[in-house]
């Protein structure tokens, strides 16, 4: 019974967390007169941006993962692992290692310019979809490498005994694969691109480049047009609901292929050609990948030294933050650890951060200054978008304990808290403190709500570093993004670990 019970508060509070802000929006909207040029043009490019930057993103993945599948090479291990780094990677830290190698003193313009090549600006549509591509071509590739090594060597083995050449190879094996696996790529990462907003708010360059997240910004935080802000809000849920059913729509099921579990070697690719080409396109995703972090930490190295009081009040503020939504995420994550709770945690993903925060905004001004409570609202809202990822991994494990261990929690007569205590918090460790590492390393680098609300006594790390940026002090905001990125690093490792040590499973 109190398993019972603890599952519908946390479903209740979760449902109010969406229903809430969603009708305080609603609310807010009717006084909307319509929309302007303005508003239709951020609706323009923000579909642009998202359609190009998806479709840049899956068609390098597929040389590059193809590459990844058939060739063994030392480090190989180390550069698939680097194909997670978006994830816990901070979006502002990212963006600040982009401007160093692509920006206008950069690195690429500072190697080019004295060989008359013309200057590279990074700012406008083509620097949010860098940097989109350089967010999302790890997230391709691994998808579409995942889908390529589960296809049994026999496969290749057979094809090489009928003497397939290499367009018949294509046809028969890897153009089915890629037929069913490319569609749904795309459509996550067009999602993922749609609601992008620190990208936005730090490469659009002006009017013509901003998306609808950033114009719901714009409205909240420069114009207070609340109205103006709710209705973009909604029409950007609209849509992302819409590209989400379109995303599962088409996210095809993989079709099961049996082999023998051999390591045999592959057979195709072989010709020196193509050994090239592969080894080329490694190269060049590896550069791209690896120069701008290595640009962050050889800047930061210097700047740390130099960061005021400020910077470090702000990371206190964001470690706090993190530390405060992973524990929210946990207690929401494990009583829904089922099938209608996995459900119900979906709506993180539908609901834009900034039309959640924009509700919880208009729900608290009656009663409270909101930015009073920007800290804890940014909490709650990190909490509830990294709650359908902890769902995704917590749910397996548990449904497999609760199946196992029913005959004994039976027999033994287990309650709620001895059933938590004794059996599944024990046997969740590992899945838990991965979980937690990934919750605190996304609320540590989100630049999002909190953008909203903070004032100056209450910023966090992410918009203490786009500050910097904002007023040209670029070593200090170089030191204070390696900042960063080691806080992020560092809690994700910390909790991973954690839940590895003594770990039942």
């Amino acid at each position: 019974m109190a398993a019972r019970a603890l599952s519908l508060i946390a479903g209740l509070s979760v449902a109010g967390l969406v229903i809430g802000p969603v009708m305080a929006v609603l609310w807010r909207a009717e006084t909307f007169s319509g929309f302007g040029p303005a508003d239709w043009q951020a609706l323009r490019f923000t579909l642009m941006q998202a359609l190009v930057s998806a479709a840049l993103s899956v068609l390098v993945a597929v040389p590059v993962a193809r590459a990844l599948a058939r060739r063994r090479f030392r480090g190989r291990g180390v550069l698939v692992a680097l194909m997670g780094a978006p994830f816990i990677l901070p979006v502002i830290v990212a963006v600040l290692g982009l401007l160093a190698v692509f920006g206008q003193s950069g690195l690429l313009n500072r190697t080019l310019g004295p060989l008359g090549v013309p200057r590279m600006d990074i700012y406008g549509l083509h620097g949010v979809v860098l940097a989109h591509v350089f967010f999302n071509l790890p997230l391709a590739t691994r998808l579409i490498l995942q889908a390529w090594l589960a296809v049994p060597n026999e496969h290749f083995r057979l094809a090489a005994m009928l003497g397939l050449g290499r367009w018949a190879m294509w046809r028969a094996i890897e153009w089915p694969l890629l037929r069913r696996i490319v569609p749904g790529a795309f459509a996550v990462i067009f999602v993922i691109c749609l609601s992008s907003f620190a990208v936005a708010l730090t490469l659009g360059g002006g009017p013509r480049a901003t998306t609808l997240e950033l114009a719901i910004y714009q409205s909240v935080r420069f114009d207070f047009d609340l109205a103006r802000a709710a209705a973009l809000g909604l029409l950007q849920l609209v849509i992302a609901l819409a590209a989400g059913l379109v995303a599962l729509r088409v996210a095809a099921v993989p079709v099961a292929a049996r082999g023998l579990d051999r390591a045999v070697p592959r057979w195709d690719g072989q010709a020196i050609g193509a050994r090239i080409a592969d080894m080329v396109w490694i190269a060049l995703a590896s550069l791209f990948l690896l120069t701008p972090l290595a640009m962050v930490a050889l800047n930061g190295v210097a700047g740390i030294t130099t960061l005021s009081a400020s910077v470090w009040q702000s990371a206190g503020h964001s470690v706090l933050v993190a530390l405060g939504s992973t524990a929210l995420c946990l207690l929401w994550a494990l009583p829904l650890s089922t099938r209608w709770g996995e459900w119900l945690g979906l709506s993180g993903i539908a609901l834009s951060p900034l039309v959640l925060g924009i509700g919880l905004f208009l729900i608290v001004r009656p009663f409270i200054n909101p930015f009073e409570v920007a800290l804890y609202v940014t909490a709650t809202v990190n909490a509830f978008v990294s709650l359908p990822f902890v769902l995704r991994i917590l749910r397996p494990e548990a449904e497999i304990i609760r199946i196992d261990y029913a005959r004994l929690r039976g027999a033994l007569g287990l309650s709620g808290w001895a059933w938590l205590r004794w059996v599944l918090l024990p046997r969740l460790k590992r899945p838990l403190g991965f979980a937690a590492g990934l919750t605190a390393a996304l609320s540590m680098g989100d630049l999002g709500v909190i953008a909203l609300f903070a004032d100056p006594d209450r910023a966090t790390l992410p918009l203490k570093v786009y500050q910097l940026m904002g007023s040209y002090r670029m070593d200090q905001a170089a030191g204070a993004a390696l900042l960063l990125l080691l806080l992020s690093l560092g809690l994700f490792w910390l909790f991973d670990r954690g839940g590895r040590v003594g770990s039942a499973s």
